[in-house]
């Protein structure tokens, strides 16, 4: 075919693919609050996983993206007021291709509790109790006061301690990283399994942050719960089964293009 008529094809192709790698496998989300940091700033771009929880359920300490119930509080305001004409073009094409800000009631938490676990702070040390195990997490940016106050559900997120809560079925207790900012499950409640988008499980922008997000050891030894669901159906390893194929596709991608642009030079000028 003639270069001009096969180029407008391999653009439709290519942001048809898009669409469909974005609406059923993985998915680029902006952060847009401090609620997690360090482990994520404003800013950061990060994919997210969305057939793993198709064959499982989340786990605790995994940070999963979702959409929050109508008691969630937006962390930030999409304002389009006063934008152009192709802003707003360009916003929802990113947003097809998976590329756009996220939506107000999207949101990016560590699960810290699933389906049956009593979820309780704090022990003597001040450290949150997953089915009595107190939990040592080193990616806590600064954690929440500790005082004598009493939140929890219909509570409050501005203290560390917060009222036993036992994590409802098919719902996870989920909690922010930066504890003295996030408005989280201890204050919003828990949020349905089925509201989860999926698990981010890599940092790809900024460049010089390019990083997994694993999941800490402290989160291995925690007991189950008497009424905890029996897992039947395996791990998927997470993001890696999803970052390899995605890996040889760019490469192929950028073998096309260099065998593309070989047979443009060879064309008679």
């Amino acid at each position: 075919m003639a270069l001009w008529l096969e180029l407008p094809i391999l653009l439709v192709v290519a942001f048809c693919l898009a669409v469909l790698i974005r609406t059923f496998v993985v998915q680029a989300f902006s952060i847009p609050s401090g609620s997690m940091e360090n482990t994520l700033l404003i800013g950061d771009r990060v994919l997210v996983n969305k057939v793993v929880y198709d064959v499982r359920v989340p786990k605790r300490g995994e940070v999963v993206v979702f959409h929050g119930t109508d008691r969630w509080a937006p962390e930030h305001t999409n304002d389009t007021s006063g934008l152009t004409f192709m802003t707003k073009m360009s916003r929802t094409i990113g947003d097809l291709i998976g590329y756009g800000r996220p939506g107000e009631k999207d949101f990016i938490k560590r699960v810290i509790g699933v389906e049956g676990d009593t979820v309780a702070c704090c022990d003597e040390l001040g450290r949150i109790t997953v089915n009595g195990k107190p939990i040592d997490e080193p990616y806590i940016f600064q954690d929440s006061p500790l005082d004598d106050t009493v939140g929890g559900n219909g509570g409050n997120c501005t203290t560390r301690r917060f009222a036993d809560v036992v994590v409802p079925a098919g719902q996870i207790f989920v909690m922010g990283d930066h504890r003295s900012i996030s408005l989280d499950a201890r204050c919003q409640g828990p949020v349905p399994v089925e509201n989860v988008v999926g698990q981010a499980f890599v940092i790809v922008w900024p460049r010089d942050s390019w990083s997994g997000i694993p999941v800490p050891e402290a989160w291995d030894d925690v007991p189950a719960s008497a009424s905890a669901p029996q897992e039947t159906a395996p791990d998927t390893g997470g993001g890696f089964v999803l970052t390899v194929p995605l890996l040889a596709s760019l490469a192929f991608n950028a073998r096309s293009r260099s065998r593309f642009s070989a047979r443009r030079r060879r064309l008679p000028s």
